[in-house]
């Protein structure tokens, strides 16, 4: 008896844990890319590139610590280091930091040259996936 009640106590504690949602890179659609690379992402992402314009979650979100890590193999921490220094020198400004999905969809869809990262459950006509993260 009592390790059907361990198994079942198990069990509940594994479905009660939150699966990480599939983060996706879009796009407007519009914009000439249909895909990119894991590499590609990471330089608008840490200010080595200026052709597109990054669309930031919010500071803390789950979504954005999962983003970076892997995709730029750096914690949300560093990156926003690696961002300050690149601004302080003149060479880069911030990305500009929405609420959520829906406002990182909004200001995609708003300008051909943004890319954003959301939730793929969020994904709609407004924008364009380019990269999944793995």
């Amino acid at each position: 008896m009592n390790k059907w009640i361990l198994a079942a106590c198990a069990a509940a504690c594994f479905t009660a844990v939150p699966a990480l949602a599939q983060v996706v890179v879009v796009v407007n659609p519009k914009a000439a890319e249909s895909t990119m690379t894991k590499e590609q992402v990471a330089q608008f992402f840490l200010g080595k590139s200026t052709a597109m314009t990054p669309i930031d979650q919010p500071d803390g979100a789950p979504i954005r610590a999962d983003f970076y890590k892997k995709v730029a193999d750096k914690d949300a921490a560093q990156a926003k280091a690696l961002w300050s220094k690149l601004v302080f020198t003149g060479k880069a400004t911030m990305p500009k930091e929405v609420a959520d999905n829906a406002a990182v969809k909004a200001a995609v869809a708003a300008n051909p040259k943004a890319i954003g990262y959301i939730d793929k459950s969020a994904v709609d006509a407004t924008v364009k996936v380019v990269y999944s993260v793995q």
